[in-house]
């Protein structure tokens, strides 16, 4: 693959095109604020500017989304109307932006993949984009019981070649999770931050004093502001749902608190420690790898089931390919995967009525 359009040229659009550009590939961008996309090609992010969506896809063989989450749908059905083969987004929101794309354009949506690279920076806009922003980190896709199974390959391919980890879940277990490690989280930080900044009298000194574990757990409040109310919107319910757990935690900890109960208060405290201390951290050494072949019927959601599942049980695809049989209208699905999980995958496989073949790389 050598052409790709970039629609949206701020923090993470760029950051994207910076790495596209850096692996060879020529990235033609488009801006709604022309400015910006020459800002974007003086810093190299994009090789050429485009004018319309329309010139922005022709002749690439994937186009990016790359804008705040309300305008996402809206593009990805201009850039399929265009004429755009292959479509995905970098929004932190999925089932939302899914659900608007299959409803408006039912017979393109095949074509869109949905997808969320699970970085940023405090940084706002296209002077903090980074060409190795997403090395190391997570990039979830989520591909449905529609998406065409070349689409996603395409998708899959480009990603892997930027360094993240690719992560394959429905658009709903994505927004349920994104709510609990990113979304809540930015809640939390934004408001115990306006919490110690609106203390009247005493909120100079208490600022003053304000340690590690304050600013580390503040630290994403810095971020640029103007993205999260189109993200509560589109992800309201997951949202509601994490806050509310989190706010029932929060009681239970006042109740300990109240009570003086430290035996229990070290024990939460405890399993906290420990749960913080094994999150993974950068992309760890995947070790020896396992080919696994599946025969698969040629009909709608076949991928999406086979790499779901492995997203279901933690067991990462380091890589994947489609061949096609000649006659019967069925296929071979080929995933690279790391030994460590394997038996538990290809466990699930069996019971959910594949057959695999298996053989170590």
């Amino acid at each position: 693959m050598a052409r790709i359009a970039l629609l949206g040229t701020g923090l993470v659009g760029g950051s994207v095109g910076l790495a596209l550009t850096k692996r060879g590939f020529v990235v033609r961008g488009y801006d709604t604020d022309p400015a910006r996309a020459e800002q974007a090609r003086d810093l190299g992010a994009i090789t050429e500017v485009a004018t319309t969506v329309r010139d922005a896809v022709a002749g690439v063989e994937l186009a990016i989304v790359a804008v705040p989450v309300g305008a996402v749908a809206g593009l990805a059905i201009a850039a399929l109307d265009a004429g755009a083969l292959v479509v995905t987004d970098v929004g932190s929101v999925k089932a939302a932006i899914v659900q608007e794309v299959e409803a408006a354009r039912p017979q393109l949506a095949s074509q869109f993949v949905g997808g969320h690279p699970m970085a940023g920076s405090e940084q706002d806009g296209l002077a903090g984009a980074d060409a190795d922003l997403f090395a190391g980190a997570a990039w979830v896709l989520t591909p449905t019981a529609g998406t065409d199974p070349a689409a996603y390959t395409t998708v899959r391919s480009v990603v892997g070649l930027l360094g993240a980890e690719i992560i394959e879940v429905t658009p709903e277990d994505h927004d349920a999770l994104v709510a609990v490690v990113s979304h809540v989280p930015q809640l939390a930080a934004t408001t115990l931050m306006d919490v110690a900044a609106t203390s009247g009298e005493q909120q100079a000194t208490l600022l003053r004093l304000a340690a590690g574990g304050f600013r580390d757990m503040t630290r994403i409040a810095a971020g640029h502001p103007g993205i999260w109310p189109d993200i509560c919107v589109a992800n309201r319910d997951a949202i509601l749902a994490a806050l509310d757990a989190y706010l029932g935690a929060l009681a239970d900890v006042r109740s300990l608190v109240d009570a003086g109960e430290g035996g229990e208060l070290l024990a939460l405290l405890d399993r906290a420690r420990v749960a913080r201390r094994n999150l993974p951290v950068g992309r760890p050494d995947l070790g020896p790898m396992v080919e696994l072949r599946i025969p698969v019927p040629d009909r709608p959601g076949v991928i999406a089931e086979v790499t779901t599942l492995a997203g279901r049980l933690g067991v990462n695809i380091v890589d994947v390919e489609v061949a096609h049989t000649m006659e019967g209208g069925a296929g071979v699905l080929t995933l690279v995967v790391p030994q460590t999980g394997e038996a538990r995958f290809e466990a699930a496989l069996v019971d959910a009525g594949y057959h695999v073949s298996r053989s170590a790389l």
